[in-house]
């Protein structure tokens, strides 16, 4: 099969197109022909070797896929051959066929292109996850998202306004501060041009946002401390900017503020480095329940209109550099994707 592979940790230019053996799956995973990729801000980490997670060379990056299912392993009856699903794995997403866990793989609607679909292994129930299960954000709240015209912060705004929250977007540039707008955004602020935080306490009548949800890092996370309200609650997603912040101790006491980790990866049993202990196994299956339950309920708010999964660009595999180029250089509005 066709695919693309990592040789050495180090520029996204280094990957090369091969043509590999087709893996199959074993118990417990299915075989997925895939229709698309997505292209993503872990993948370009994983492919220079800084992410936290470090497969062994060589190996095949990508990491949200969707297709069909042409091949289910032993004990595998949740979903069958032809069946057309997206899910995440830990590596393969660039090629034509991947294999995938079969407890993590989630049915999808018929109207749903795949390229759309490769926003819901991660990007959507990582918004879904971390606003409802870990800040337990309210109808009316207001929440505060940066980075709005990626992938992230669009699926951050959409879920938050299914939600019922009053969603300021923070973004540099009128295109992505348009497509915020198109996702569902209330109030829309120029980084570049506006003083950020001044903005926001203007929106809120001097209070500041009750959640903040943070896929870029650096100085955003800090003018976000200075913005927020007491007793709000900030979500690190990410470090965009390159820069992973520190946090001044004193202005959480200060303001009762609650800073939330929440790595999505968790949840569905990515990354693990050994086989799980029996309790541990029990928990991850409570894990995964929530999450497929997230799941439906995030597949009916694309039925009805309130999720759009907005895709930048489709672009063969070949074309990979030019993909990546968009995220490198954080001009991408919404996800690109692979197709292979």
């Amino acid at each position: 099969m066709r695919a693309l592979v990592c040789h050495a940790y180090g520029p996204i230019e280094a990957l090369k197109i091969e043509d590999i053996p087709t893996p199959r799956p074993k118990a417990g995973e299915v075989l997925i022909r895939v229709g698309a990729t997505g292209v993503s801000f872990a993948a370009m980490l994983g492919v220079q070797g800084k992410h936290q997670n470090k497969p062994p060379l060589p190996y095949v990056p990508g990491n949200e896929i969707a297709g069909h299912v042409v091949e289910v392993g032993p004990g595998v009856t949740n979903v069958k051959v032809g069946q057309r699903v997206t899910t995440g794995v830990s590596q393969g997403g660039f090629a034509e066929y991947a294999v995938a866990i079969a407890a993590n793989v989630i049915t999808i609607p018929e109207i749903m292109p795949y390229a759309q679909a490769t926003n819901f292994p991660t990007l959507y129930p990582t918004a879904y996850g971390a606003l409802k299960w870990k800040a337990d954000m309210k109808p009316g709240e207001v929440l505060l998202v940066h980075g709005a015209g990626g992938g992230s912060g669009l699926t951050g705004i959409e879920v938050g306004k299914a939600m019922g929250a009053v969603v300021i977007a923070s973004a540099g540039g009128a295109d992505k501060l348009e497509a915020a707008r198109d996702a569902g955004a209330d109030h829309l602020i120029d980084y570049r041009k506006e003083d950020l935080r001044a903005r926001v306490l203007e929106i809120t009548g001097g209070r500041g946002a009750d959640v903040i949800y943070d896929p870029v890092g650096g100085s955003a996370f800090d003018v976000s401390l200075r913005c927020i309200a007491p007793e709000g609650r900030l979500i690190p997603m990410g470090f965009a900017s390159g820069t992973i912040p520190q946090i001044p101790a004193n202005i959480l006491l200060v303001k009762n503020v609650t800073v939330i980790g929440f790595y999505y990866g968790y949840w569905n049993g990515w990354g693990g480095k050994n086989e799980p202990s029996p309790k541990e196994a029990a928990a991850l299956a409570k894990r995964r329940a929530m999450v497929a339950d997230a799941q439906r309920e995030l597949m009916h708010w694309f039925t009805e209109g309130k999720l759009r999964a907005t895709i930048a660009g489709s672009f063969d595999l070949s074309d990979w550099v030019e993909a990546f180029k968009l995220i490198e250089q954080r001009t991408v509005v919404g996800k690109a994707v692979l197709v292979p």
